[in-house]
């Protein structure tokens, strides 16, 4: 049984060949993370952006993204983000990175994360009032909204862990992690399967309208007209799109 909205235990392989973790990325995830030495990480999946030079706890219900965590990181708990099997303030800092979207009830999630935590929540997630931004929605309008529906409002994150920042994460034009937006400078990349299999968006909007998508790109690409419309996006060095870093600090603090 899926512990969120998508079954990872169907659809989790190869999530650990596509979303590597981006050295930039990670930079300001470990920033937030301050001088903790404890760190949870919760709906961990196949580890990407744990910080190395620290303790780390992993909390993770798929049995699949389990077993794509390489021998150098820590085995996960099998838990979920709504029950946590940690005392209060257990750990001096938490994360959870791409994750939020997915769980069953992302405020009851987050309150348990905050509960274990005794220093900053860190929070990697989308904004889904800024995916318009990006150019698959002219492609892809199912799968902007159907995302939509799923990221929870930045403001309810935010009430859930603490005194929080809010910080834009510009997105890189090499960027590893394979997220949607990641690719917004080679768009020949959503023409691949093993791309898009590892972006759970896909998995909630119907095989027509995936084929519609990119059989329209794979035209487009091929006759130019996606280069004159979008060339620009080729070189733009960064993409301001819809990837937010929220950092919560306790109240009391």
């Amino acid at each position: 049984m899926s512990s969120g909205d998508v079954d990872y235990e169907t659809h989790g392989d190869g999530y650990a060949w596509v979303r590597r973790p981006d050295p930039r990325i990670a930079a300001l995830i470990h920033s937030a993370l301050g001088d903790a030495r404890t760190v949870l990480n919760v709906g961990a999946g196949a580890g990407s952006y744990e910080p190395s030079d620290r303790h780390v706890v992993a909390v993770e219900p798929s049995a699949t993204m389990r077993a794509q965590r390489p021998s150098s990181l820590v085995p996960a708990v099998n838990a979920n983000a709504e029950q946590l099997p940690f005392d209060d303030n257990s750990f001096d800092a938490a994360m959870a990175t791409v994750t939020v979207h997915q769980w069953r009830d992302a405020t009851r999630g987050l309150a348990e994360v905050r509960r274990v935590a005794r220093g900053p929540v860190v929070v990697l997630t989308f904004d889904g009032d800024a995916l318009d931004r990006f150019w698959l929605a002219a492609y892809a309008p199912e799968l902007i909204a159907a995302e939509r529906r799923r990221y929870p409002p930045i403001p309810h994150l935010a009430a859930a862990i603490g005194r929080t920042s809010v910080t834009e994460v510009p997105v890189p034009i090499d960027c590893v992690d394979g997220f949607t937006e990641a690719f917004y400078a080679r768009p020949e990349s959503f023409l691949d399967e093993r791309v898009r299999a590892a972006q759970s968006a896909w998995t909630f909007i119907t095989p027509e309208a995936t084929q519609r998508t990119v059989e329209t790109l794979r035209q487009d690409l091929t006759s130019g007209r996606w280069d004159q419309t979008y060339a620009e996006w080729r070189t733009q060095p960064h993409f301001n799109g819809s990837l937010r870093l929220l950092t919560g600090r306790p109240r009391t603090a």
